[in-house]
């Protein structure tokens, strides 16, 4: 992405200098911004101070590292099904984990990967039969 020219405590000065009265077309130009650019620096940044605006950027540091938590722990989470799904051995399918957009794999009785999707999963195995595995509402 690329970087601004401004940084964010001079977009919200430029921002106040707006509230103050000075016309937005005058504005931008003299800023050698576009209008597009003002009215989407508004949405982000209208009303806000130096200190909200720090305030703003240490909430969404704390935000992506508990995403990044979260997503480890889920990731062990399910590597730990996966092993107890493997050590017990039963022959019915387990949930072993979540892919990427939304696709989720599932192990039967064969122990091969198998991929489930929106209503239904058919596999066929190397026998030419269908197997039908999770089935959605």
């Amino acid at each position: 992405m690329r970087k601004s020219k401004f940084t964010e405590s001079q977009i919200v000065g430029i921002l106040k200098e707006a509230d103050a009265g000075i016309p937005i077309k005058d504005l931008v130009r003299s800023h050698g911004i576009s209008v597009a650019t003002y009215y989407k620096w508004k949405s982000r940044y209208g009303g806000m101070d130096v200190a909200e605006l720090a305030r703003m950027r240490e909430l969404e540091a704390e935000n992506s590292r508990l995403k990044r938590l979260y997503a480890e722990q889920a990731l062990e989470i399910h590597a730990l099904k996966d092993v107890i799904a493997r050590s017990t051995g039963t022959a019915r399918a387990a949930r072993v984990g979540a892919g990427s957009g939304g696709r989720a794999w599932l192990v039967g009785a064969t122990g091969v990967p198998r991929q489930r999707s929106g209503k239904g999963l058919v596999v066929s195995s190397s026998d030419g039969d269908k197997d039908t595995g999770y089935r959605s509402h």
